[in-house]
């Protein structure tokens, strides 16, 4: 499963950034976020519907 990690601005939550990682990189992400305080938005990237 694939995930979106938007960085969001400090001041007033607005996406500054965006990546789209595998679940296995998720937590690795979420703790360098956390050791310096920044503000992540995480939700389940959309994949493209094949036809």
């Amino acid at each position: 499963m694939r995930f979106e990690i938007m960085r969001l601005d400090d001041t007033d939550g607005t996406p500054v950034d965006t990546t789209i990682v595998d679940a296995a990189c998720v937590n690795t992400i979420v703790q360098q976020a956390a050791a310096i305080g920044q503000r992540l938005w995480i939700r389940p990237a959309e994949l493209p519907t094949t036809s």
